[in-house]
């Protein structure tokens, strides 16, 4: 594979710069949420990067493990204070590729939208659910997407302006695929830096598809890690799903929230 399609692509690109542009995000309303679902057992982290949610997840005293196709991003998690004590896998999220089972698998950031067709963005569903513990629970972070934020198919936005550089974004959106192709462009004294992205977005009603024929079940959808409620003008989801044959026990779940 080549491109977009390699899942090692966007590692390769964006490690360098990830932590100086995602570093300042609070990773603890996320730690916080999953660490009371995984309680001292073990969790897993599909994409773990440089471990901006793993590392305060696992001084939480939750046993983390992840999975990785970029080796440059866990060569930056290796290079942090206890990244060396967290076991990784270089391989293929979608696959998940390690031996259950798990309390917790999890998934950030609208990293399950790196996967760039609804087959592969099911294989992770179906890949997922094998390594789960029988009230064990698959929790995502994603965006809802947006489609007005696109004139005829494409964008243009700022995002920095210095005396020396200039940053911007070019997108282009193809609805039929439900794919965004992005170019982060950095303009300075050393020339000209590219950044690329791919995402295939999925609707909420499509991943839950997704979770069924997988054999898990949405438990809880909010609308941010606080655990606010999820509706119409929600810009993002936390969704919890879990195995079809029981429920989790120890669950915050107390029905979906839309």
């Amino acid at each position: 594979m080549t491109g977009f399609d390699d899942p090692a692509f966007y590692g390769a690109r964006w490690a360098s710069v990830y932590d100086d542009r995602y570093g300042g995000l609070d990773p603890e309303p996320a730690v916080d949420f999953l660490a009371e679902l995984a309680g001292r057992e073990r969790a897993l982290e599909l994409a773990i990067g440089t471990g901006r949610i793993a590392l305060p997840l696992a001084r939480r005293g939750v046993v983390v493990e992840g999975v990785d196709a970029s080796e440059a991003m866990v060569e930056r998690l290796r290079a942090k204070p206890g990244g060396e004590s967290i076991p990784v896998t270089i391989g293929d999220m979608a696959a998940v590729g390690v031996s259950g089972p798990f309390r917790l698998v999890y998934l950030v950031a609208n990293t399950l939208f790196g996967l760039l067709s609804q087959a592969r963005q099911a294989e992770c569903f179906h890949n997922v659910a094998p390594v789960l513990e029988p009230d064990g629970v698959f929790v995502i972070e994603c965006f809802v997407p947006d489609l007005t934020r696109f004139d005829r198919g494409q964008r243009v936005q700022t995002l920095a302006v210095t005396e020396d550089s200039a940053t911007f974004e070019l997108s282009r959106h193809d609805a039929g695929q439900q794919r965004v192709t992005t170019q982060v462009v950095t303009l300075d004294g050393d020339g000209v830096h590219l950044r690329p992205v791919a995402l295939r977005y999925s609707w909420p009603g499509e991943l839950d598809s997704m979770a069924r024929q997988a054999g898990l079940r949405l438990a809880d959808r909010y609308g941010g890690w606080d655990r606010r409620s999820f509706d119409s003008t929600s810009g993002q989801h936390i969704s919890v799903y879990w195995r079809a044959s029981r429920r989790p026990s120890s669950s915050p779940a107390r029905g979906v929230h839309r």
